[in-house]
């Protein structure tokens, strides 16, 4: 497993706090330390995700997909069929475990697509805690339905009206809220970023991943695979994925990022190709950030409100930089075919972001040889990104409904899920 070096990956990591945050981040720091050398906790840990999430989850072969493409053979990690829809469960159900042994109550999270803090409210009520969500209000409005499910758990959501009002902002106000609150309440921050232990601990948990992976493949074809791929947002399900194999030369590690609608500042959010971002310290940590030309935080956009960050994991910025991971990119019309394209061939949903890893997964598979193999980690599943699909590909039933949600809205009281759906419709 990758090992920090005092908190950095190379040149990057760290933990760059204000002083009231020092005592939270190194009481953490020591438990971790101690629980990672515990195989009876990882033992735990690994039976509560059995027993509560559904793993281990499968490795789904795709016949017909690769036949259609032509090139290596298409396998899933199928991350999706987690309980909540992700891989984000897997991080919370160890924090969580972490959280009773430090004697807290209360946890907080930020999230974009929402996985990430309807995993958090789920293991809150699954452990007896309470939690505090923070989401940006542009993705509250494009990720409604996880938001509903979270206040159902009992979690509070706390929308974020500041700057670009996604992930970024909500991570700033969780930082601000820990600051305020850290003797009784632990930030279970969602991605392999932040100060120093989260991108290590974050990683240490979603591992499980690639060591199911690892098991599987080899009996699924005797050998590991050529190639993995995953998406890369803050980049928590590409290092669960990675990690087991970075000792494992000959296997290909590509990360896929949110390519957008082009590379104009503020279309996209890739940060690991050349002339898209410059090294800075941000929200704890230090690492390649989307900036503008005052060294401000830039403005980010992808079609999945997971991936849209501005910044990446210091793990993967000196996998990138040291030449072990490759980097790659997927429009949001690709994303959208890669989406389609999976749908069609073998009856799988996937999440926009997980769509990423498609694209570049597909483009990968059809420039290797027949006798080979990629497995491409499928992060999360689309439930919840049916509004979003839908302004991509409008049905006439689609259109209809939405416009009785409008004058519906428009001429009676609604409640707040009616209220969603119209507002929903507002911005199709």
């Amino acid at each position: 497993m990758i090992r920090s070096q005092n908190g950095m990956f190379g040149e990057f990591g760290g933990r760059f706090v204000p002083e009231i945050l020092l005592p939270a981040l190194l009481e953490l720091e020591e438990m971790f330390g101690r629980l990672r050398e515990d195989a009876d906790f990882w033992q735990e840990y690994v039976e509560l995700t059995q027993q509560f999430s559904g793993r281990p989850t499968p490795l789904t072969p795709c016949h017909r997909l690769s036949e259609h493409l032509g090139g290596a053979s298409i396998w899933l990690k199928r991350e999706d069929l987690n309980h909540s829809g992700a891989h984000k469960v897997n991080n919370v159900l160890g924090q969580g475990l972490l959280v009773k042994r430090l004697g807290k109550k209360r946890v907080i999270a930020e999230t974009g697509a929402g996985q990430h803090g309807l995993a958090t409210a789920i293991m809150a009520a699954r452990l007896g805690l309470d939690a505090t969500i923070y989401m940006g209000a542009d993705d509250i409005e494009r990720q409604y339905s996880n938001v509903f499910w979270m206040r159902q758990l009992g979690a509070t959501v706390v929308p974020v009206t500041t700057g670009a009002r996604t992930l970024k902002e909500a991570m700033d106000e969780a930082l601000r809220d820990w600051a305020a609150s850290c003797e009784t309440t632990h930030y279970v921050l969602g991605t392999a970023c932040g100060p120093a232990p989260f991108p290590e601990l974050v990683t240490y948990f979603q591992s499980v991943i690639g060591i199911e992976l690892k098991d599987q493949i080899q009996t699924a074809i005797g050998r590991m695979p050529d190639a993995i791929t995953a998406c890369v947002g803050g980049g928590s399900n590409a290092m669960g994925v990675f990690t087991p194999f970075l000792e494992q030369s000959e296997v290909k590690l590509i990360g896929v990022e949110a390519g957008g609608r082009s590379r104009d500042d503020g279309d996209h959010s890739i940060r690991l190709q050349p002339d898209t971002a410059e090294t800075g310290i941000a929200q704890g940590f230090k690492t390649l950030f989307l900036q503008n030309q005052d060294g401000q935080l830039g403005h980010t956009h992808s079609i999945a409100a997971g991936l849209d960050y501005v910044g990446v994991s210091p793990i993967i910025a000196h996998l990138h930089q040291s030449g072990r991971l490759t980097a790659d990119s997927a429009s949001d019309e690709q994303v959208l075919d890669a989406f389609k394209l999976l749908m069609q061939y073998e009856g799988i949903i996937p999440a926009l972001e997980s769509s990423h890893a498609l694209a570049g997964g597909f483009k990968a598979a059809a420039e290797m040889s027949a006798d080979q193999h990629l497995v491409i980690n499928l992060s999360g599943r689309g439930d919840k990104d049916i509004f979003n699909v839908a302004r991509a590909f409008p049905q006439p039933e689609w259109t209809a409904f939405l416009q009785r949600e409008i004058d519906r809205q428009n001429n009676e009281p609604a409640d707040q899920s009616s209220i969603a759906a119209a507002e929903e419709a507002r911005h199709a």
